[in-house]
């Protein structure tokens, strides 16, 4: 195995057998939920109320509830957008780009992370029908055939881009996710007895039986898929920065966001994922299969993104300064040194410092640091969009339109309820369907190990279970 320095540890430690991976990744789905389940539970249900009641309150009275003024027209609505779009990027980045350059330590982590996808684009697809105004007319942006007549919706609006983007996202993520569960799905149902329970799973199996011919195609089907999935990863938010790019205020005027917007997308993705797995292998018992190798690649992943999006701060400065815009240096000036420079001090604190700490293996060898690091990389990235909008709009040319801009307890009540939704449903899928993709995990049992090798995909059909 060569020297100690090079010797690189099993992806699933504990030498794990076929049908002990299957027992330990199901655990948690057969027995009864713990007392910190159903506190976490009742905590997430709470926020996910308490948004509820805001939302309804906003719809019927209107969108005047928020802390907006004339000068200030987006705020924390598609602050919170923008960054629920981004969380869902690392779902797509681990689960397709990462399939297909064969990185087999996404086997642990690719389930729970495009579970993660889905949950926030769900999240992020409140925000804009909000601020419609009138949200019962969303079913005009929605992707159906026209039958009213001449009349067509706004294509030139970001709301619509929003929404084919949000829609686009969605379906294809989801079937990805689909897909992926079908033979863990059917390993339930073989282990389930005749009832409610096995009748659901082999409806949702689609009749899977672990031959070599359905594991054949389905492979075929995955890697189409992934291959279809990988561009959403630049396209989405790409489109979601064209929101800013495409129009002519000075802040948001700039080429640069889409790969900015891409780059900071996987980075707040990645800090997101590292957040729940780090919870989830203590909570249930998976430190075999979610190990420090993961959790070393993932912190390496955020140091190169974190680059990226530092890099982008810099170039957004020096493009201002090049340009020799005064409107453009002003913006710029006003971020880091006006009234609202709190935030943007905030942002690069937790998006350039912070990350930097990765650097060293002994921080990245210890979980307590790593989860404290991704939950303020996740406060920056919310920062981050919350800066783009805000102080690139509460002063604009004219001083006697200037004004500043507090969140009114409403909206901070709905970006509490976006959170809500988020862990009800995260908690709902750890108790419902396997956070680990047991059928992935099996083919990569042996890597690492002295005697090397691997299960073949198709010896792993859960009629074998």
């Amino acid at each position: 195995m060569g020297e100690a320095g090079t010797v690189r540890l099993p992806l699933i430690q504990g030498g794990k057998t076929l049908a002990q991976v299957t027992l330990d990744v199901l655990a948690p789905m057969e027995r009864r939920p713990g007392l910190l389940w159903w506190i976490a539970f009742a905590g997430a249900l709470g926020l996910l109320a308490l948004g509820a009641a805001a939302v309804s309150y906003q719809v019927a009275t209107g969108i005047g509830t928020w802390g907006l003024n004339n000068t200030v027209g987006w705020a924390f609505d598609i602050t919170n957008f923008v960054f629920w779009i981004g969380i869902g990027h690392a779902g797509t980045l681990i689960s397709a780009i990462l399939f297909l350059f064969r990185q087999r330590w996404r086997t642990s982590v690719n389930r729970s992370a495009e579970a993660m996808t889905l949950f926030a684009v769900m999240c992020a697809g409140i925000f804009p029908l909000i601020h419609m105004g009138r949200p019962w007319m969303g079913f005009w942006v929605f992707p159906y055939p026209n039958d009213r007549g001449p009349l067509w919706m706004n294509f030139r609006s970001p709301l619509a881009w929003d929404a084919f983007a949000i829609s686009t996202y969605f379906i294809i993520s989801a079937t990805f996710w689909y897909i992926g569960l079908i033979p863990d799905l059917a390993t339930i149902r073989d282990r389930s007895r005749a009832g409610p329970r096995r009748a659901v799973f082999s409806l949702l199996s689609l009749g899977w039986d672990g031959s070599y011919r359905t594991w054949q195609r389905y492979e075929t089907v995955y890697t189409l898929l992934a291959g279809l999935a990988t561009p959403l990863v630049v396209s989405v938010h790409t489109i979601v920065s064209w929101d800013f790019a495409t129009s002519v205020i000075p802040g948001w005027h700039a080429t640069i966001f889409p790969p900015y917007f891409v780059a900071g997308a996987i980075f707040s993705g990645m800090a997101m994922v590292l957040t729940l797995m780090i919870i989830a292998r203590k909570a249930m018992n998976l430190e075999h299969y979610i190990t420090h190798r993961h959790v070393d690649v993932m912190c390496k992943l955020i140091l190169l993104t974190s680059g990226i999006v530092s890099l982008a701060y810099g170039t957004e400065f020096f493009m201002a300064q090049y340009s020799g815009n005064s409107y453009e240096q002003f913006v710029f000036l006003n971020r880091a040194m006006g009234p609202m420079a709190w935030s943007y001090w905030t942002m690069v604190s937790c998006n350039v410092l912070a990350p930097q700490f990765l650097w060293f293996k002994r921080v990245r060898s210890s979980l307590p640091a790593v989860f404290v690091i991704t939950i303020f990389i996740n406060i920056g990235m919310w920062f981050e969009r919350f800066v783009i909008i805000v102080t690139s709009l509460h002063r604009d040319y004219l001083p006697s339109s200037w004004a500043s801009y507090t969140p009114s307890p409403i909206e901070v009540a709905t970006l509490l309820g976006s959170f809500g939704l988020f862990f009800t449903l995260f908690l709902l899928f750890c108790r419902l369907l396997p956070v680990i993709a047991i059928a992935e995990v099996k083919g990569v049992l042996q890597h690492g190990h002295p005697s090397g090798g691997g299960q073949p995909r198709h010896e792993e059909g859960s009629h074998q279970e």
